[in-house]
């Protein structure tokens, strides 16, 4: 439900941001209270659009002593409600979307919360620097909702996730204070590690307004799809190749052949790189300084890989239109899957070994349950993150009868397989109460402690990550 607003506290925020720092136009509003993909709808009094770290601080503290309360967001791309106003003012930090600095030497630049994923890639590009995190939505997906989701993507197995790609942060506090904790240095061994408890935070513990973030050497990259028999073969293969290559694999990505079959029937100007019968994909990439170390190092290693029969076939990219086609299938398989019909759809991860066994035992829970039911499971298996989603022709109806029960047999499996129910996607409402009942309570009551300690009014993104 809307909170209604006090009249000064209203004229105050207005006169604050000034006309271009806030909107009550209905379009507008509706546009900040729904998830993009139209699933989650919310509502908002008011949207507030800070332009600096000064009007930011001004307007949480405004929110503190008038009790109303905040839900920040950058671009909206998040999937399990934590970004979505239910009756909160929406605080849309897309004004604060500058690189104030780039520091060459020291490998490290500061970026403001607004400023989409795809412009710290470029401003790291133009100084010959990589910032590597990517995934599918870093055109829209902002820095502060990477940092307070700890994003994940394609490239974690070598960089880790958006938390290890931090060095520094700027934070307004539920009081207004500003934490400025932007150092770029590598080593400070002073206390806490502040900014490491408000990434992956979801906006509960302060409003992320800017961040210093890790630069790397830029690489050349090679790029192969393969085809795999089975989910088996998959996890021997990524051993093979990181015995073989060490940590220049990149990225390793699990595909199943539906997946591939259903994007290329969806999505116009895709085609299936290596047609083929058997049951998965993998795309793989490893990165040097030198592009041709980079396709040597990978042919050695799927030469050897098909020696020992852990694949059948393989290509690799022939040059970088190619390697954007092998991973214009694997962005858009959820795309597809929407053009397919009803889906349930979860973000897991269990310990890479027990990948297998894990979807056998699920998959054939499911089926238990739901036998006209399908599955469509891809994902960052070199870090053990799923992307599992259960799928079902649009005239069946089965899967929305069962949505719950089988969504606890996904859950239940995923635990006893010593997994956790949200892999890169966060908690935010929807998996709230569901990880209060999984985790030890004692990690539940520390962090309510901590957000009661830091929120004591209940101000910031209520409702979110840890109920209080």
């Amino acid at each position: 439900m809307t909170q209604t607003l006090p009249p000064d506290f209203l004229a105050a925020l207005k006169d604050l941001l000034g006309p271009q720092g806030w909107s009550e136009d209905p379009d507008v509003l509706s546009e900040h209270a729904q998830a993009w993909r139209g699933f989650i709808k919310g509502d908002t009094p008011i949207v507030a659009k800070p332009a600096s770290t000064e009007e930011a601080a001004a307007l949480v503290k405004l929110c503190s002593q008038h009790s109303v309360a905040i839900c920040p967001q950058g671009g909206n791309t998040g999937l399990v409600d934590a970004g979505v106003p239910h009756g909160e003012i929406c605080v849309s930090m897309r004004r604060m979307n500058k690189v104030r600095s780039v520091d060459v030497f020291n490998n490290s630049m500061v970026v403001e919360a607004g400023a989409p994923l795809v412009t710290a890639q470029a401003a790291a590009e133009e100084v010959n620097r990589l910032f590597p995190l990517s995934l599918g939505s870093e055109g829209t997906a902002t820095i502060g909702g990477l940092i307070s989701t700890n994003a994940g993507g394609v490239n974690v197995l070598r960089y880790g996730m958006m938390r290890d790609l931090l060095l520094g942060m700027e934070v307004v506090l539920p009081s207004g204070e500003i934490w400025d904790g932007l150092s770029g240095l590598r080593k400070n061994n002073t206390g806490y590690d502040l900014k490491h408890l408000f990434a992956g935070a979801e906006g509960t513990l302060g409003l992320v307004t800017a961040a210093t973030l890790k630069l790397f050497p830029k690489v050349q990259r090679a790029t192969a799809w393969v085809t795999v028999e089975t989910t088996q073969e998959v996890i021997a293969l990524l051993a093979h190749v990181r015995e073989m290559a060490g940590d220049t694999v990149t990225s390793f990505e699990m595909i199943p052949a539906n997946a591939v079959e259903m994007v290329v029937a969806d999505i116009e100007g895709t085609r299936d790189p290596l047609p083929s019968n058997l049951g998965w994909r993998v795309l793989m990439e490893v990165s040097f300084s030198d592009e041709a170390m980079a396709r040597k190092t990978l042919e050695t290693a799927l030469e050897a890989a098909f020696e020992k029969g852990l694949i059948q076939d393989a290509a690799i990219a022939e040059s970088l239109a190619q390697a954007k086609a092998m991973w214009m299938v694997r962005e858009t398989i959820p795309l597809s899957k929407r053009a397919y019909g009803n889906s349930l759809n979860q973000d897991i991860s269990v310990p890479v070994s027990k990948i297998p066994a894990f979807m056998e035992t699920c998959n054939a829970r499911i089926v238990d349950k739901l036998p006209t039911a399908d599955f469509v499971i891809f994902g960052h298996v070199g870090d053990g993150n799923l992307h599992y989603s259960v799928i079902e022709p649009p005239e069946k109806t089965g899967l929305r009868e069962h949505f719950d029960a089988l969504t606890r047999i996904i859950y239940d499996t995923v635990m006893e397989f010593d997994g956790s129910i949200s892999a890169e996607h966060g908690v935010g409402r929807l998996k709230r109460d569901e990880l209060a009942n999984l985790r030890p309570q004692a990690a539940t009551d520390t962090m309510r402690a901590i957000k009661t300690a830091l929120d004591p009014k209940g101000i910031m993104n209520p409702n979110r990550v840890v109920s209080v």
